[in-house]
């Protein structure tokens, strides 16, 4: 199908090539296609961007040939057409129109219409926490959370974050499971943990709240508060490793044989958090010689050495994807 109306316009603009552009949406109608679709198939029918805004509806979805729906406005110089009610599609190409451009637009709109009418998107009756489940779902198409965040009053392309608390946190927020997701910018003080998503736009809510559960299964009691930006390669890491795989590994292991001293995991993470035993002991409050004796001991479980970065590196390695595991 990609680059049909390309094709179809390098033949002729006759009325067998129009019929078959009218087929093409009269079958998308009939299947009840979803917006998603809609927009979709005709970026792709057409071999460009395409899209439709309903500002009304809380919809602006655009899409690139071959590529996902995502939220947008319509781009300078687009062909345009106008429906009822402010709603507008249009398709982009770089270069002069093709010569079934107008029949595309008008066929465009036609669907546009119909589809709207039928399209499964979240009542305005709804409350806040289940258009926010709405709105981090993986499930739903871009339509329905981009008309969630409208009922939100949140624009679709506008900055937006997800917190994974265990606890309360200021916001709009929802509970999923057993982690509160909080819809948020700023990232307040908090009493718990807490797992902070990268800022992306509103639309990719669901990406930010999948980093930021991610981000919280590597919070302790000793760094509460854990950002996406900052784990780096061990984000993604977290779906590459098993519980098993991470309780088979030695270091982990010796860690879990430390962990039976009172205390001593927590020191180990203020070295790592701080870089050097004196300035661990000023955050734990206690004597650097008190912490130079435990720290023998700690070596000699984990076999290998603690005063060098290569030591604390994989200490701090071992640590986090200890949380990780206990945090499954």
């Amino acid at each position: 199908m990609r680059g049909l109306l390309l094709r179809l316009s390098g033949l002729d603009a006759d009325a067998e090539s129009a019929v078959r552009v009218i087929g093409f949406f009269d079958r998308l109608i009939t299947e009840r296609a979803s917006l998603d679709a809609l927009v979709r198939s005709t970026s792709e029918l057409a071999g460009c961007g395409a899209g439709l805004h309903a500002p009304g509806q809380g919809l602006s979805l655009r899409a690139e040939r071959g590529g996902p729906v995502t939220a947008g406005p319509v781009p300078v110089g687009a062909g345009v057409r106008a429906l009822e009610g402010g709603v507008r599609v249009w398709v982009c190409r770089p270069g002069p129109p093709a010569p079934l451009d107008d029949m595309l637009l008008e066929r465009f709109a036609i669907a546009a219409a119909v589809l709207l009418e039928h399209s499964s998107v979240p009542l305005p009756e709804l409350g806040d926490p289940a258009l926010i489940e709405l709105v981090l779902s993986e499930s739903v198409g871009t339509a329905e959370r981009s008309r969630a965040l409208h009922l939100l009053g949140i624009d679709a392309t506008a900055p937006l974050r997800v917190l994974a608390a265990q606890g309360d946190v200021p916001g709009r927020s929802a509970l999923v499971g057993e982690v509160r997701a909080v819809l948020s910018v700023e990232v307040p003080e908090v009493v718990g943990r807490l797992g902070v998503g990268p800022l992306l736009p509103a639309i990719d809510a669901a990406k930010s709240w999948q980093a930021a559960r991610t981000a919280l299964r590597y919070a302790s009691d000793g760094e509460p508060v854990v950002w996406w930006e900052k784990l780096g390669s061990l984000g993604p890491l977290a779906d590459k490793l098993s519980t098993e795989d991470v309780e088979a590994l030695p270091d982990v292991r010796a860690l879990d044989r430390l962990a039976t001293e009172p205390g001593m995991i927590t020191m180990l993470d203020a070295l790592c958090a701080t870089g050097s035993v004196r300035k661990a002991a000023a955050v734990l409050h206690r004597h650097h010689s008190t912490m130079t004796a435990r720290l023998a001991r700690a070596e000699a479980a984990l076999g290998f050495g603690l005063d060098e970065a290569s030591g604390r590196f994989r200490l701090h390695l071992a640590l986090m994807l200890r949380r990780l595991r206990d945090n499954a």
